[in-house]
């Protein structure tokens, strides 16, 4: 049967349009199974990368436990002790941990080896005070370095826009929120040799930055010289024969415990409060996000302001 040239155009549409549904319908089901194929493969990856930092962790835990530890105790821990008990008198040690604890983080030099030596020599009352006092003047002269150089230090947040978008913070509010928010900050792990220096370009006043950095740094000292002396007691029971009862070794794992969990319920209350409160900012002003707004280089310079109100009592270099 012959069929005409009309039926033959019709027969050829109607198998193209069949044709290309059916790649359509392909296509589509390729494209719906994709997204399930990458769905399933990243709860596997997670796991992957979690085991295996998990592995990597114990066994760089466990090196460091058999060879570290005892090398840090023979070569660096007895020797200080040792040449602290015969170099000095106390009062001469006293001054020096102070000048350290003071003047380390003018440098961006970490003081925590100078508060483990407070806890270790001097215990929980002077070594406290020794910390306070040392960690106070810390405190002070880079905010009062950092005042010579503002513009430096703003162009060099310019290039961190999350560190920058952190430390406005610290600058927004009244005299209470801005104690709070540098309490805050003293207890998180923001590193706070940094914190000291950029807090300047906020509009942040003297009193609220040094009476919330002193209230953030105690529970830190206090778990420093609790550190130092749990240093000091392994080291007397190493290599000084000295025996623990059985009421020290409760008293002592308690104790570690204790800390454990309140050097990490500080730290994760710290990050969540910074947090909420970056929040609730953004909410409240309908800032967006630095990188995302601004590119990745920009700070707005309202947020991070030259000119400081003088409503902490003390006079800026340019005035």
């Amino acid at each position: 049967m012959m069929l005409s040239q009309e039926d033959v155009a019709k027969q050829e549409e109607s198998e193209h349009v069949r044709l290309v549904i059916s790649n359509e319908r392909e296509t589509s089901e390729a494209d719906g199974f994709q997204p399930r194929t990458e769905r399933s493969n990243k709860p596997l990856k997670w796991w992957i990368k979690t085991v295996t930092l998990t592995v990597i962790a114990i066994v760089v835990s466990i090196v460091f436990l058999k060879w570290g530890v005892p090398f840090i105790f023979e070569k660096v821990l007895l020797p200080m002790l040792q040449w602290e008990a015969t170099a000095f008198g106390r009062p001469v040690l006293a001054l020096i941990l102070v000048a350290s604890l003071a003047f380390f983080p003018v440098f961006l030099i970490p003081s925590g080896p100078s508060m483990w030596l407070a806890g270790m020599i001097f215990g929980y009352g002077l070594g406290f005070l020794i910390i306070m006092a040392g960690t106070t003047v810390g405190m002070i002269l880079p905010y009062l370095i950092g005042l010579l150089f503002r513009d430096r230090i703003h162009q060099w947040l310019m290039k961190w826009p999350q560190t920058a978008a952190m430390i406005r913070l610290a600058g927004e509010g009244n005299g209470f929120q801005q104690f709070r928010v540098v309490a805050l900050f003293r207890i998180s792990p923001f590193p706070y040799t940094i914190f000291n220096y950029a807090i300047v370009v906020t509009s942040m006043r003297f009193w609220p930055y040094l009476c919330g950095s002193i209230a953030g740094m105690i529970p830190e000292a206090f778990i420093y010289i609790y550190s130092g002396r749990l240093i000091r007691t392994f080291a007397d029971v190493q290599y000084r024969n000295h025996r623990l009862t059985p009421l020290e070794i409760i008293y002592n794992g308690i104790s570690f415990i204790i800390a454990v969990a309140m050097t990490i319920g500080f730290t994760v209350y710290a990050k969540k409060a910074l947090k909420d409160l970056e929040n609730e900012e953004n909410k409240g002003t309908g800032v967006l996000d630095l990188e995302s707004e601004h590119g990745s280089n920009n700070i707005p310079l309202e947020k991070l302001p030259f000119e400081r109100e003088k409503r902490y009592g003390l006079q800026s270099p340019s005035s």
